[in-house]
């Protein structure tokens, strides 16, 4: 169950994941990952608020359930940039997908694959791009650039990713520098495993480099003028990534961005921003439609991808839930982590008449105030106490049953 590389273990498992909720996988991926690599997913900056308040902001807004719609067998199919998708929960870019799991973005690529959902790589990926296209030829992807400064670099990447069919790019601008990530700190976390594209360029750089050292050989001046050159030397769909108000759409939209990516890095970065959710509404709005908007951070709930939907989002990204998926089940935990939230999703498109994904971009949200509850459900592991146990509630193992209805006498 477990291989290792220069003495780092890593996952090979490839199995369906029995959960209750994504929630309960964070925990249950400490008994298969080093601590470094775990906390590299499971921590944000500095004091974390901006992690927290991702998920927890989602409460601020209540899906106005609906009656009497006549309406079952609701849809997530989507269409988005003319690609036909099984549901609009999306694979948000991570680096290093092989400290969870020895197969890394290759496995990750065949489990949105099997889930019919878009999947995004990260410069800073294990795998190779030809790989990871090779794991599911027909399956959608899209590329998230680190823009280097070294446009021979982004010149070698342009080459590989368009040979490999990727649709489109997801150039980052929330990254300059990374966060002040303590975690990292902590447990001295540097990249374990070697990062394809710095392997063929540089001969190995990534492998035992920092999260700050590895940001610091990426572009830190990232100008409109960039966007357009990163349009033609491509010749792909650039969409901008790390966008958290209206006036940076307006500037994204003016350097001819093909779309808007809401998203605050997973509170990685600015510790102390506000979380996704709650400044979505205003970048849609002015975006108007002219562009798609890709959300994400915080996102652990099907509730969460129909709210964010609602509110103004064409897909939404996942990102720590599907990498502990990874941990703990390979391209199958991957599928599995996808389909839990489209399950999810389906519930409240039900109770809400939401035939169609389109159905669920018009419903009604609303923003009540209530005092601050984020905790998980009473049953949840982390919030339930020992079942007392009688001599009058217990089930006996060999109950006498009715021989026609096989119900217990009991």
């Amino acid at each position: 169950m477990t291989s290792y590389f220069k003495g780092f273990p890593q996952s090979d498992r490839n199995e369906k994941i029995d959960m209750i909720n994504v929630d309960e996988l964070e925990e249950r991926a400490k008994k298969v990952m080093p601590e470094g690599a775990y906390y590299y997913i499971a921590s944000g900056s500095e004091n974390e608020w901006t992690w927290r308040a991702n998920t927890s902001a989602f409460n601020h807004y209540q899906i106005v359930p609906r009656a009497l719609t006549g309406m079952d067998n609701p849809s997530t199919e989507t269409e988005f940039m003319g690609m036909k998708l099984k549901t609009p929960i999306m694979i948000s870019p991570i680096a290093c997908h092989g400290i969870a799991h020895k197969d890394a973005e290759v496995a990750t690529q065949e489990g949105a694959a099997a889930a019919g959902a878009l999947f995004s790589s990260s410069t800073y990926a294990n795998k190779s791009v030809e790989d990871i296209a090779a794991a599911a030829p027909d399956a959608p992807r899209f590329f998230q650039l680190y823009l280097s400064k070294d446009w021979d670099f982004n010149k070698m990447v342009f080459e590989a990713i368009n040979k490999a069919g990727y649709k489109g790019i997801f150039l980052t601008v929330d990254a300059l520098v990374s966060g002040y990530r303590e975690a990292n700190l902590r447990t001295k976390f540097t990249y374990p495993v070697p990062l394809d594209f710095f392997t063929r360029y540089l001969g190995g750089k990534g492998e035992g480099q920092s999260v700050a050292q590895m940001y610091a050989s990426s572009a830190q001046n990232i100008s409109p003028a960039d966007v357009e050159r990163i349009k033609k030397e491509s010749g792909l769909p650039v969409f901008i990534k790390g966008v958290m108000c209206a006036e940076d759409a307006y500037k994204a939209l003016g350097a001819g961005a093909d779309g808007i990516y809401v998203t605050n890095h997973g509170g990685r970065e600015v510790d102390g921003a506000p979380a996704t959710i709650d400044v979505l509404p205003e970048i849609a709005k002015a975006v108007n439609h002219r562009v798609p908007i890709i959300f994400d951070s915080g996102v652990r709930r099907g509730s969460h991808v129909f709210k964010a939907l609602a509110m103004g989002a064409d897909l939404v990204g996942i990102g720590r839930p599907y990498l502990y998926g990874l941990a703990l089940g390979g391209a199958k935990g991957v599928e599995s982590v996808i389909d839990q939230l489209d399950d999810e999703l389906k519930i409240d498109m039900q109770l809400t008449g939401c035939k169609t994904i389109d159905d669920v971009k018009h419903a009604k949200i609303d923003s009540i105030h209530y005092g601050r509850d984020d905790l998980p459900s009473n049953t949840d592991p982390s919030r339930i106490k020992p079942y007392p146990k009688t001599a009058d509630n217990q089930i006996k193992q060999e109950a006498e049953t009715d021989a026609t209805s096989g119900a217990s006498h009991h």
